[in-house]
C-alpha cells in the first residue's frame, strides 16, 4: 500500500469510529474525497504572489511561486509577461522598461498599478490587474486572468463549454447585459429632464454592441460562480456620459452544469487528471532546422480561425511575431520583416505552413529570401 493510500486508511478509520461513537454513519468514499480536497487546498495555498522587481509607483506586476509546480509556475510567468509586458524572462534589463516607456505594440505608455489574487477553486489560479493606458488620454484598464495550476496554461473560456453548449453561453450573457441595459434605459427614459445631455446618454444604451462571444469578453472565477465582464457600451469620447460602465454578469456553477466541458468539470472539482484542450493562448517549445531552440506563446484564436503568435530563439530572447489562420489542424503564418515606408507594405521575411497533432505542431519555416524550407517542430509545454 502506497504512503497516499496507507494514510487515507489510517484517517478513514480514526474517522468513523469517532462518527460511529457519536452515532453517525459515514462513506468512505466521502472521506477520501475530503482528504483529498484538503490535500488540494493545501496545495492552493501554496501558491504565493509577490511583486516583480523593480516594483515602482507605476509599475506592481505579479510574480507567482509554486514550489510544489515549479513547472506551471514558469509557464504563468512567462504568459503574463510576454502577453502584458511584451518581455521575455531571463532576457536581461527591467521587465517594466518597455510599457514605461511606451515602446510596445501598444503605442502607449502602459503603468500597472495593482494586481489581486481572486478567491477561485482549488485547480485554478484567477488574478486582477488594474493599470492605466495613455493614449491621447489617459484610461485606466482592469485584466482578468485565470490558469489551469496543473498545467500552468492560461484557461480558455470556450474549452469550458461542450462544444455545441457555446452559442447557448453566448445567449445567456446577451440576455443578462441586454437586461441590464433595458432596465437602466427605461428609468433614464422616465426621467421629466429630457436635457441634450439625456439624450446622448439615451443614444450610448439603444445603440449598444451586445453580440458578445466568448473571446470578446474577460471572465473570472469566484468560490462557487463565473463572473463575465463584457465591454462598456461607450466609445473613449463618450465614456463620460456612461454610467453603467462595463458588465459584469455572474453565474452559479450549478446553473450551468449541463453546459460544462469534461475538461471544466474536473478543474472545478479538484480533480487532478487534465484533458486536451485549444492551442489558444499556449506556450510551445521546439526546433526550426533541428538545432535551434525556439519557444512559441500562441495567440488567441478568433472566430475566422486567425490568430498571432510571438516566438522567440531560446539563445537571443527577441520577440518575433507571425500572423496567420488556422484551418482545421493546418496553420498558416506570415513572419515578416518590418514595414517598408517605400513600398508601403509589410515585408515579408518568412512562411510557416504546419499542422497540429495532439499537443504538436509539425511542419516548415520557409525563408522568402532564400527560399530555403527549414523543419519547424514544437512540442506543447
Amino acid at each position: 500500500m502506497g504512503a497516499n493510500n496507507l494514510f487515507s486508511e489510517v484517517f478513514y478509520r480514526m474517522f468513523s469510529k469517532r462518527q460511529k461513537a457519536e452515532g453517525k454513519c459515514v462513506s468512505k468514499k466521502i472521506l477520501i474525497f475530503l482528504l483529498m480536497s484538503g490535500q488540494a487546498f493545501s496545495q492552493h495555498q501554496n501558491v504565493k504572489i509577490t511583486d516583480l522587481p523593480p516594483k515602482s509607483e507605476d509599475f506592481v506586476f505579479p510574480f507567482i511561486s509554486y514550489p510544489q509546480n515549479p513547472k506551471a509556475a514558469n509557464k504563468i510567468n512567462t504568459y503574463l509577461q510576454v502577453d502584458q509586458l511584451e518581455y521575455i524572462p531571463g532576457s536581461g534589463g527591467e521587465p517594466s522598461a518597455l510599457v514605461l516607456s511606451g515602446k510596445t505594440s501598444y503605442s502607449n505608455y502602459v503603468y500597472f498599478y495593482s494586481w489581486e489574487k481572486l478567491p477561485a477553486p482549488e485547480n485554478i489560479l484567477s488574478i486582477a490587474l488594474d493599470g492605466e493606458a495613455s493614449g491621447a488620454y489617459p484610461e485606466g484598464f482592469k485584466i482578468w486572468k485565470n490558469f489551469d495550476l496543473r498545467t500552468g496554461n492560461l484557461i480558455n473560456a470556450k474549452d469550458l463549454f461542450q462544444p455545441n453548449a457555446v452559442k447557448a453561453i453566448e445567449g445567456m450573457i446577451r440576455k443578462k447585459v441586454r437586461k441590464e441595459i433595458d432596465d437602466f434605459l427605461k428609468d433614464l427614459k422616465s426621467q421629466k429632464d429630457s436635457s441634450e445631455e439625456i439624450q446622448d446618454e439615451i443614444a450610448i444604451y439603444e445603440d449598444c454592441f451586445t453580440d458578445y462571444t466568448l473571446g470578446s469578453v474577460q471572465y473570472y472565477f469566484t468560490e462557487n460562480k463565473i463572473k463575465f465582464i463584457a465591454e462598456r457600451c461607450s466609445n473613449h469620447a463618450m465614456r463620460a456620459l456612461d454610467e453603467l460602465g462595463s458588465h459584469e454578469v455572474d453565474f452559479t456553477y450549478k446553473e450551468l452544469d449541463k453546459y460544462w466541458s469534461l475538461y471544466a468539470k474536473n478543474l472545478l472539482s479538484g480533480v487532478q487528471q487534465v484533458h486536451q484542450t485549444s492551442f489558444s493562448n499556449t506556450l510551445y517549445h521546439g526546433k526550426i532546422d533541428g538545432k535551434y531552440p525556439v519557444t512559441v506563446l500562441m495567440g488567441n484564436v478568433n472566430e475566422d480561425g486567425s490568430f498571432s503568435a510571438k516566438y522567440w530563439y531560446d539563445k537571443n530572447k527577441k520577440l518575433i511575431e507571425w500572423h496567420g489562420k488556422i484551418k482545421g489542424s493546418h496553420i498558416s503564418l506570415v513572419e515578416s520583416s518590418g514595414y517598408s515606408e517605400e513600398a508601403k507594405q509589410w515585408m515579408v521575411k518568412a512562411l510557416i505552413e504546419a499542422d497540429m497533432k495532439g499537443n504538436k505542431v509539425n511542419g516548415t519555416w520557409r525563408d522568402e529570401k532564400t527560399g530555403k524550407n527549414l523543419k519547424l517542430e514544437l512540442e506543447e509545454l
